[in-house]
């Protein structure tokens, strides 16, 4: 038997001010729906990402449902895949937006923000002044001479 799915959100965020939205999210739908055995739940985990995407909804409850999917056995091929073959119904830019969350979710890094985390400073000794690059991503350090007037120390 599988472990039962609760949920607070509904009641944690909305129970004063919409008790009854509060019960249908925490009781009704993951309550019942989604304890419902006819489909498993990594199923419901794809069904519900590719509902989400449909509808254009890429906020946070976009990314709660990819780390659900993915904590309930999807893996990054399998979205991959999933992802593609939605957008064809969907929309590309409805794709793209879901691939962006996606890949946080599995934890990749896209290409350009590696390359923003470098850090450039001057250092300057009484021989010379140098630019020192450290690239995080890279895993690299490389230092160079400054040959601006202004890298130049002014003693």
């Amino acid at each position: 038997m599988r472990e039962k799915i609760v949920q607070t959100a509904g009641r944690n965020q909305l129970g004063d001010f919409a008790p009854m939205f509060a019960h249908l999210n925490d009781d009704v739908l993951f309550g019942e729906v989604w304890n419902e055995t006819a489909i498993d739940v990594k199923t419901k985990c794809i069904v519900t990402v590719v509902s989400l995407m449909a509808s254009g909804i890429t906020d946070s409850s976009l990314t709660y449902h990819l780390q659900n999917a993915k904590a309930h056995g999807v893996t990054k091929e399998e979205i991959a895949a999933i992802v593609t073959h939605a957008t064809m119904y969907v929309g590309w830019p409805k794709g793209w937006a879901v691939f962006r969350l996606a890949k946080e979710v599995w934890n990749e890094e896209t290409p350009a923000r590696r390359r923003r985390r470098s850090i450039r400073t001057r250092f300057s000794s009484p021989s010379e002044s140098r630019i020192l690059t450290v690239s995080s991503s890279w895993g690299r350090v490389t230092s160079r001479p400054c040959r601006r007037s202004r890298c130049r120390s002014s003693t």
